[in-house]
């Protein structure tokens, strides 16, 4: 069964980042995932632009950029130019008052417009968002911090999305909480790809490369 990995790169080493940066690689992860929050639309500060722009000098593997941002129309230049054609950029609707407008400009960049869809945020909300972004990212924990409890509820969202998502033309996506039992569980429904933080990559004792060896050959 194929789905993507991606590394949750706020939770790396930042003190050896080029060393995390080439050990995910070797171990075969898909994708980095940057998140990038502003302390006013999630009560915390991540990532920044300067963490994202060497990341991707360090890796020829895609980048998945989530602005967990206030208004990122107003700054989305300064991401899109640092990125190459083919990152994906989520952003979160809520906050934005014309979100259309900012998945135009990531789409006239060339990279892979997204959506981040919180916990409390319901389908019907971004109905009209769903056809024009190409991937979805749901969230399973309220943003902001890593290490957080997954909220079950949202497993009812992500099957309603996945009816949906044929028709409309999107992948989703998982974020936040993610063990072992959410991809034995979401993969064969559908589940794109799931972006792995503290609970099931960083801080263990096992190479990269073994754990994910292990994610990949685990039954289902």
């Amino acid at each position: 069964m194929e789905f993507e990995l991606m590394a949750s790169m706020m939770c790396a080493d930042y003190g050896n980042l080029e060393r995390e940066v080439r050990n995910l690689e070797k171990g075969g992860i898909d994708s980095f995932h940057i998140d990038i929050m502003d302390g006013r639309y999630v009560p915390n500060y991540a990532m920044s632009l300067n963490d994202m722009r060497y990341i991707a000098s360090a890796t020829d593997r895609p980048l998945d950029v989530h602005l967990m941002v206030e208004h990122p129309n107003n700054t989305i230049a300064l991401f899109l130019e640092n990125l190459r054609s083919g990152d994906t950029v989520y952003i979160h609707p809520e906050a934005e008052y014309h979100p259309s407008t900012t998945l135009q400009k990531i789409i006239n960049a060339g990279m892979v417009p997204g959506i981040a869809i919180n916990p409390g945020t319901s389908i019907e909300t971004i109905m009209e968002m769903l056809q024009i972004v190409r991937k979805v990212l749901v969230m399973s924990v309220n943003p902001g911090n890593a290490g957080q409890m997954y909220l079950p509820y949202v497993g009812n969202k992500i099957l309603k999305l996945l009816a949906m998502k044929e028709e409309m033309g999107f992948e989703i996506y998982w974020d936040g909480a993610c063990g072992a039992d959410k991809i034995q569980a979401y993969a064969p429904k559908g589940v794109k790809g799931f972006v792995l933080g503290t609970t099931l990559l960083f801080g263990k004792k096992e190479p990269y490369e073994v754990t994910l060896k292990n994610i990949r050959n685990m039954k289902f």
